[in-house]
């Protein structure tokens, strides 16, 4: 699961060169290469999927998904961007397309929940601050920017990107995430 020794020691240029040959490699079909490429990403994309859904089983599932779709379309990946931003892309939509997912099938199941018994019953309160979930109540938009962005490292840009989303709006999420993390502690 580590990075070879090697890998740590060459300089950014030649590790993004050795990365597009495994790449091209991989599209050549060599499982080996591939499997390189996922050692290089695999902890990164995990714990970018973990933070999204705060779910260790759940986000094993999004990363496999990933990986599996990125050997599938790795014949299309022209190389505009970095293979970790394309890989992280993927990922992204991978716990989107699950939150949508599970939003629908929640909201079907709560109604049918409701129909059955009559009423409803509310969550349980936390009674202590808990940064993990104070970040999971964020509004989805600024949760995953402050997730790609304040934890991750990524550009506005690769947000954008990875989200749909126009940088100004990225900007803007992470402003409001930071702010009602902020409103948050200062509530506790």
């Amino acid at each position: 699961m580590g990075v070879s020794l090697a890998a740590l020691l060459m300089t950014e240029p030649e590790s993004r060169q050795a990365e597009k040959d495994l790449v091209g490699r991989a599209q050549g079909g060599e499982q080996a290469a591939f499997e390189a490429l996922y050692r290089m990403h695999v902890g990164r994309v995990y714990a970018l999927c973990l933070r999204m859904t705060g779910q260790p089983a759940l986000a094993d599932d999004c990363v496999q998904e990933a990986f599996i779709r990125a050997w599938r379309k790795l014949p299309d990946f022209r190389g505009q961007s970095a293979f970790g931003t394309w890989i992280h892309r993927i990922a992204v939509n991978q716990v989107l397309g699950h939150k949508r997912s599970s939003q629908r099938q929640g909201a079907h199941l709560e109604l049918l929940a409701g129909q059955m018994t009559g009423a409803s019953t509310p969550a349980p309160e936390s009674a202590g601050f808990d940064i993990e979930n104070a970040i999971a109540k964020l509004p989805a938009g600024a949760r995953d920017v402050l997730l790609l962005c304040g934890v991750g490292g990524f550009s506005h840009e690769e947000a954008a990107s990875m989200l749909g989303i126009a940088v100004g709006t990225s900007k803007a999420q992470l402003h409001r995430a930071r702010r009602l993390l902020k409103d948050q502690m200062e509530l506790r």
